[in-house]
């Protein structure tokens, strides 16, 4: 099965939801007000967050006022849809490379969100586009973690490198960084312990881990990523809200697109703290993860069939 497939499954409820709501609405005439608070509604229920439902809701209305569009749930569907694609950016914001190997990306985020998992996804998915990777076991507070990531490292062909349980989790990093250098790999994928934002000292250790890949690695982290539960609706935009008030990130993995989340929550995260979903999985299979394609996203919200968006 395609990844466009799985993504559209995964997203087939807010889809179905979408779609038959706003046929029941839109049944002819002139659109009235409480059609279009009917529609924010619809918005609101994918998780999509206020302002943006809002913002749809108005462009809908300025829309009606121009003629734009008629009391048709197909041309209210099309014209929803641009409105949502026109807020993202138009094609998949990638990995940032390390002007020379190795790229140090930092995996962060709250426990229980799948930052492990999405560590060994991650590391498959660099491993299929021919990068070699290794894996630094940095969260030495869960013993199962690291475990965890010992059968991942193997699915996915990656090496890894691992301390004994209550490590420094930079030592960790700093051998991890050598390691690469010495051989050859060209991406280091850091999973860090899971960290709240209110907690001072998980947060001065990660300060103390970027320290360490700056001096070992130029320009390091060149990614911070923060992995968020899908399925966790608002709770994730509230978490993308906190941790980016006092980290650097650069990207967000979301994770846990299956079927029981609701799809407009990375619309509404990347309106409001502006960083870039750059990768989704949707399913629990190692090949179950990919880039992130705003229109691919979009489409499949929609029901789409177009596999080939960029």
């Amino acid at each position: 099965m395609g990844f466009f497939k799985r993504l559209r499954d995964g997203l087939a409820r807010t889809a179905k939801s979408i779609r038959e709501g706003v046929s029941a609405i839109f049944t002819g005439g002139g659109i009235k007000p409480d059609e279009l608070d009917r529609l924010e509604d619809i918005l609101l229920a994918s998780d999509m967050g206020v302002k943006m439902a809002g913002r749809v809701r108005d462009g809908v209305a300025d829309a009606v006022r121009r003629k734009k569009i008629q009391n048709d749930p197909d041309a209210v569907l099309a014209f929803v849809k641009n409105e949502l694609a026109a807020l993202l950016p138009e094609r998949p914001q990638g990995i940032r490379y390390a002007a020379s190997p190795p790229t140090v990306i930092f995996i962060v985020g709250v426990n229980g969100v799948g930052k492990t998992t999405t560590v060994g996804k991650l590391a498959w998915y660099l491993r299929s586009q021919g990068k070699s990777v290794l894996i630094a076991a940095a969260d030495t507070f869960r013993a199962a973690a690291v475990e965890q990531l010992e059968i991942w490292a193997e699915r996915a062909g990656a090496r890894i490198m691992v301390s004994g349980e209550g490590a420094d989790p930079s030592s960790v990093l700093h051998n991890a960084c050598a390691a690469a250098r010495s051989g050859g790999e060209e991406i280091i994928l850091v999973d860090t312990a899971g960290r709240l934002h209110n907690k001072e000292h998980l947060m001065r250790e990660l300060e103390k881990m970027k320290r360490v890949a700056e001096r070992a690695v130029a320009g390091a982290p060149q990614e911070t990523l923060l992995v968020l539960d899908a399925t966790t609706g608002q709770n994730a935009l509230a978490q993308a809200r906190t941790f980016s008030q006092v980290l650097p990130l650069t990207g967000l993995v979301l994770a846990k697109l299956d079927g029981t989340a609701k799809g407009g929550v990375a619309l509404a995260i990347y309106d409001e703290v502006k960083v870039p979903v750059k990768f989704v999985g949707v399913g629990e299979k190692v090949e179950d993860m990919a880039e992130f394609s705003p229109r691919q996203y979009v489409d499949a919200m929609f029901g789409g069939e177009t596999e080939n968006a960029p």
